[in-house]
C-alpha cells in the first residue's frame, strides 16, 4: 500500500494534523491504506491551523461508498456564513477494488476500519490513513505493554552498559 512520506526540510507541505495514538493500543492493525477525503473550504483552513481529532472516529462502507464517521474538525472562525458542521460524515476516496477489499474485510472477516493519521501530503492534499484492524483482548493489550516495557528496559541497559 501507499507509504506516508516522512517530513523533511525540503517538504514544506507535509504536515500531520491529527493522529489516533490509541488505535495501535486497542487494535491489531493488519494493513493500512491511504485515502483521500472530501472536505469543504472552511474545513481545510481549520485543518491547516491544526484543529482536528480522529480519536473517537471510525470508517465504514455504506451504499458502496466509504465514510469517515464522528471525526471532529474545529470550526474556522473567519468563515462566518459558510461554516461547516464539526462532526459531519465525510466521504473518503478509494478505488473500487480497494472499496471491495475493505467491504470484504469488514463484513466477512469481522475487521474494523480505524483512522490512524490525518495529514497533508507532500503536494498539500489532505489525506487520511485508514487501518484494517482487529480488536485486541485485554490479555493482548497486556502482552503488548510488556513487550514495550521490556524493549525500553533493554535499550536502557544497552545504553548504560554498552
Amino acid at each position: 500500500m501507499a507509504q506516508v512520506k516522512s517530513a523533511t526540510k525540503s517538504d514544506p507541505n507535509y504536515k500531520v494534523v491529527a493522529e489516533n495514538r490509541r488505535a495501535r493500543f486497542d487494535y491489531a492493525i493488519e494493513e493500512d491504506l491511504e485515502c483521500g477525503i472530501i472536505l469543504e473550504g472552511s474545513e481545510v483552513k481549520s485543518l491547516r491551523e491544526g484543529g482536528a481529532n480522529i480519536a473517537e472516529s471510525y470508517a465504514g462502507v455504506e451504499d458502496g461508498e466509504l465514510w469517515l464517521v464522528n471525526s471532529y474538525i474545529a470550526p474556522y472562525k473567519q468563515a462566518k456564513t459558510f461554516q461547516h458542521n464539526e462532526r459531519r460524515r465525510r466521504k473518503l476516496l478509494v478505488s473500487r477494488k480497494q472499496l471491495g477489499d475493505l467491504w470484504q474485510a469488514t463484513q466477512r472477516k469481522g475487521m474494523t476500519l480505524v483512522p490512524l493519521v490525518l495529514y497533508f501530503n507532500h503536494r498539500g492534499m489532505a489525506k487520511i490513513k485508514i487501518g484494517i484492524a482487529k480488536g485486541k483482548k485485554l490479555h493482548d493489550k497486556r502482552e503488548t505493554a510488556a513487550k514495550r516495557d521490556w524493549s525500553r528496559q533493554k535499550s536502557r541497559l544497552l545504553k548504560d552498559h554498552g
